[in-house]
């Protein structure tokens, strides 16, 4: 089975830095198969015979953790979830709207519809958000760089484990997917 394993906070501003072809060896070492990456930022793809994301995603972050000494957080999602990102992003129904100031949030658990509340989005507007199951998905209006509506909020108000992908990143993998 395959699976997508997204990897949060690596190769990023020189902390926990690991080499994806370091990554890719240490995982077909661990049994995985047909292991391959995207960007440095910590996309990677595994096939094994384990079903459970959950458990594909412990045993990456065992590894990781074994073999560079990173604490790393794994988020592990499937085909059919990057293909609901697609149909139920709210904002590629817009009119015109910018594909670059689109980001998904893919986080650790489901997430019930009154969670939007404990995000309390209103204190980020013109930013926007809307949660759908597992995902977040965010438009910002200036740019990812430039908001406060971040992993890191969204981790500390869910009490959840999430990594964001910019929506070029998320068509690419899907793509790389089929």
């Amino acid at each position: 089975m395959k699976h997508l394993a997204l990897l949060r906070g690596i190769n990023v501003s020189g902390h926990n830095m690991i080499k994806m072809e370091a990554l890719k060896t240490t995982l077909e070492a661990t049994g995985f198969t047909n292991v391959v990456t995207y960007i440095q930022s910590g996309n990677v793809f595994v096939e094994t015979v384990e079903e459970s994301g959950f458990g594909v995603g412990f045993k990456i972050k065992q590894e990781i953790f074994k073999t560079f000494g990173h604490e790393v957080p794994v988020i592990v999602i499937g085909k059919n979830d990057l293909e609901l990102c697609f149909k139920n992003n709210p904002f590629l129904k817009q009119k015109d709207v910018d594909t670059k100031k689109l980001y998904v949030a893919f986080i650790s658990k489901e997430l019930s519809s009154s969670a939007i509340n404990e995000l309390k989005i209103s204190q980020f507007k013109p930013d926007e958000a809307v949660i759908d199951g597992n995902r977040i998905f965010i438009k910002y209006d200036i740019g990812a760089g430039k908001t406060r509506l971040d992993q890191k909020h969204i981790e500390k108000k869910l009490n959840v484990t999430a990594t964001i992908r910019n929506w070029n990143t998320v068509t690419k993998l899907l793509e790389m997917f089929e």
